[in-house]
């Protein structure tokens, strides 16, 4: 199992790497799932804990929870006011544009109803391309196969945004088994994550996380390393230069 990083703590906040693979909060919809990161931040750091925002099951990276129900409040407002930054890096199919807005309504992925009976709901992604490949390899019908590095930053947080976002615009993740495509995902799980057993890889990870303190209002920026096989691919690439690494950065005072 990839163990639980803590990157920051205080008597308000906790910063945590969230493992690829584990579940912020128990769901119905998975009631047997063996981690909870909830659960193991708790038994980690001995402190109830309070969840403001969420990350997929698959998608790995930097999470932010409150250590008291006010601070939980300030937080999520920070979050529904849109006063939280988010990059995410991604690999998806095809040479992606340089930058794009992603600016289009996704209606609710709630599990409950239809997805035609919820309403659109305003969505934005602004994507920038890092870095592309093309491999001699025929994949799919061309005869060889592109792929791009991406940087996603996403100022609404619709379920599956980025991931939908990006299969609407012809450059869906790697990884994807809802919005992706099947014989890119086969292809990179057989070559590229052979030696990494279990590894059913989203290649997408939110790397950086910046807002502010709800009590001191100074600016936290939190940024976590990609797991290992995420960053053996980059580097097999040669993307090595866009590693995110562990790290919390303390800025000046802003209004909490």
């Amino acid at each position: 199992m990839t163990p639980l990083r803590v990157l920051h703590l205080d008597d308000d906040i906790v910063v945590v790497a969230k493992p690829a693979g584990v579940l912020v909060h128990r769901s119905a919809l998975d009631r047997h799932a063996p981690r909870i990161l909830l659960q193991e931040l708790r038994d980690t750091i001995q402190r109830r804990v309070y969840p403001v925002h969420r990350l997929d099951r698959p998608t790995a990276g930097v999470m932010v929870f409150a250590l008291s129900p006010e601070a939980a409040a300030r937080l999520s407002e920070q979050f529904t006011e849109h006063r939280v930054d988010k990059r995410y890096l991604a690999v998806v199919r095809g040479h992606a544009p340089l930058a794009a807005r992603l600016d289009w309504p996704l209606r609710e992925e709630d599990g409950l109803r239809p997805k035609a009976e919820n309403p659109a709901m305003p969505a934005c992604t602004e994507i920038a391309r890092l870095a592309e490949i093309e491999l001699p390899v025929a994949i799919d019908r061309y005869p060889s196969s592109r792929y791009s590095l991406i940087e996603a930053n996403p100022s609404s947080g619709r379920r599956h945004q980025i991931r939908r976002h990006l299969s609407q615009a012809g450059h869906p993740l790697i990884g994807d088994a809802k919005h992706g495509k099947g014989v890119h995902n086969r292809y990179f799980k057989t070559h590229y994550f052979a030696e990494f057993p279990g590894s059913a890889r989203l290649l997408l990870a939110a790397t950086r996380l910046g807002f502010a303190h709800p009590f001191s209002g100074m600016r936290i920026e939190a940024e976590a390393a990609l797991e290992s096989d995420f960053a053996a691919l980059l580097e097999l690439f040669g993307w090595q230069a866009h590693l995110s690494r562990d790290r919390i950065t303390v800025c000046e005072q802003t209004n909490p």
